[in-house]
């Protein structure tokens, strides 16, 4: 799958995000390294710290799935700017997909950028982090 195609399908999954308050609809899809793709939308709560991202939907959808390995994740909104992920969606995508990870960044008029998602965290906390040192 190219990545133009992953963004058609990332713009699909917006049609369906639930964003009453903001306005702001997000979509994503992940592309598995085996070839599946799982999509996403960002869905609002007006308890607002109870709303999700579209990029951790689509990555819970792959993870709830049997999916443990990714290749790409193309992220679309009707913003003018690139769209990226935020901090929780990036620690997610850290933990559960790794830092070679390619993201898509689009915006409105078409355009993309591509990113390793280390880039967008460099210097992430990960598991490795919680792993206890021996004592001497």
């Amino acid at each position: 799958m190219n990545r133009d195609e992953l963004i058609k399908l990332a713009n699909e999954a917006k049609k369906f995000a639930h964003a009453p308050y903001s306005k702001f609809k997000v979509g994503a899809a992940i592309l598995t390294e085996d070839g599946d793709v799982f999509t996403g939308c960002n869905i609002e709560n007006s308890s607002y710290s109870l709303t999700i991202c579209a990029e951790r939907v689509a990555i819970f959808k792959a993870i709830s799935s049997g999916k443990k390995k990714f290749k790409s994740i193309a992220i679309v909104s009707d913003s003018k700017n690139y769209i990226s992920p935020c901090g929780a969606c990036r620690q997610v995508l850290m933990d559960l997909a790794g830092g070679e990870l390619e993201v898509i960044l689009t915006n409105s008029s078409g355009k993309k950028k591509v990113v390793k998602l280390s880039q967008l965290l460099p210097f992430p906390f990960t598991s490795t982090d919680l792993k206890k040192k021996k004592e001497k």
